[in-house]
């Protein structure tokens, strides 16, 4: 039995890595931001831990007497100035980082995320490829945050284990699947370009299994892995599958990629000059980007020394996405994102 301390740990992946440590029977806590709503938490004996990952003298408490650390918190899809990202995606992770170095955790799992590599690579990437990731907020702010938590694994002798997971859905996942499945459902949805490009997504509970194995598996100590379904389907494929099982039609319109990226462009754009604006435009050159260019990412790496593999089929998970979906449908994801889940410090 360990005692495992998950920072983001009441968001979406977060919920589902809480019962599945619980299921093995750790002891779990969470860092959870001030005046976050933790009852979910506290209802399944969580430990709740109110700090930020900001707010370096907040975390010696939570993480004194934890033998690992799951390092999820993360800023993600709010129309924020970069700055703050960095301050979140960058700053908080050297300083969730230094917490665990000084109180001598045996492991520390960070979440990066696959848009370090960039997109539209030409073949699958495996952890050798550069990272270059594309000119967005979350994206530069993920891959400098990898970079620190490769730094202080080399020079500091910081035992990490750095995941990168490509796009998660699942039961729960009001903000990515949910907002697909309600574009669908409003007739709002298209396809980007040709639709025959590979989307990276990966069922959340193969996640969860990976994440797991990287808090166990001693190899994995000073090592980066690729998490992902290597069996992608593509934007057609994807899109009709949430459409049927949700009960729409499916896209119908095609827009051509560098009409909709320029159109993307110029929604940032205005979205900039706007005044107090903090909500992302309803189109960006990275959405564009993700759903309109092929992105496969290699994980022989993690088969070989974690003995991961993707257990749920991508065509399965949707099904079981959508069962979740049909009964806790929502108008919008705008009510979601009212809640919580999109407090300054998101959870992926």
């Amino acid at each position: 039995m360990s005692t495992v301390l998950i920072t983001g740990g009441n968001g979406f992946v977060g919920r589902h890595v809480v019962s599945a440590l619980q299921d093995r029977g750790d002891r779990v806590r969470v860092l959870a931001l001030p005046g976050e709503d933790a009852s979910w938490l506290r209802q399944r004996g969580v430990a709740v831990y109110h700090g930020d990952v900001r707010m370096p003298g907040s975390l010696a408490e939570p993480v004194r007497g934890a033998d690992a650390v799951l390092h999820m918190a993360a800023m993600m899809d709010v129309w924020r100035p970069i700055g703050d990202y960095r301050a979140v995606n960058v700053t908080g992770t050297e300083n969730i980082g230094r917490a665990a170095l000084a109180a001598g955790v045996r492991r520390f799992v960070h979440i990066s995320s696959s848009s370090v590599y960039g997109v539209a690579l030409g073949r699958p990437a495996d952890e050798g490829f550069p990272l270059a990731p594309f000119p967005d907020p979350y994206p530069i702010t993920k891959a400098e945050g990898d970079r620190v938590v490769q730094r202080m694994i080399a020079e500091e002798q910081l035992p990490a284990v750095i995941i990168r997971p490509d796009q998660i859905f699942g039961p729960g996942d009001h903000l990515h699947f949910g907002q697909m499945a309600d574009r669908l459902r409003s007739g709002r949805g298209i396809v980007v370009g040709s639709g025959d490009n590979a989307m990276p997504f990966v069922y959340v509970t193969d996640i969860v299994r990976g994440l797991l194995l990287a808090l166990d598996h001693d190899r994995a100590v000073g090592q980066a892995y690729n998490i992902t379904n290597d069996h992608p389907l593509t934007q057609k494929q994807l899109l009709r599958a949430i459409a049927h099982d949700v009960g729409a039609r499916p896209p119908r319109w095609h827009v051509p990629y560098r009409a909709l990226y320029a159109a993307g462009y110029l929604a940032e754009r205005l979205a900039a000059v706007v005044p107090s604006s903090r909500s992302r435009p309803p189109i960006t050159r990275l959405g564009v980007a993700f759903f309109g260019t092929d992105n496969r990412y290699a994980i022989g790496k993690a088969r070989r020394e974690l003995g991961y593999s993707p257990q749920v089929d991508l065509r399965d998970g949707i099904r079981l996405a959508a069962e979740w979906y049909r009964q806790h449908a929502r108008s919008s994801v705008t009510e979601a994102l009212a809640t919580g889940n999109a407090a300054e410090q998101v959870a992926i």
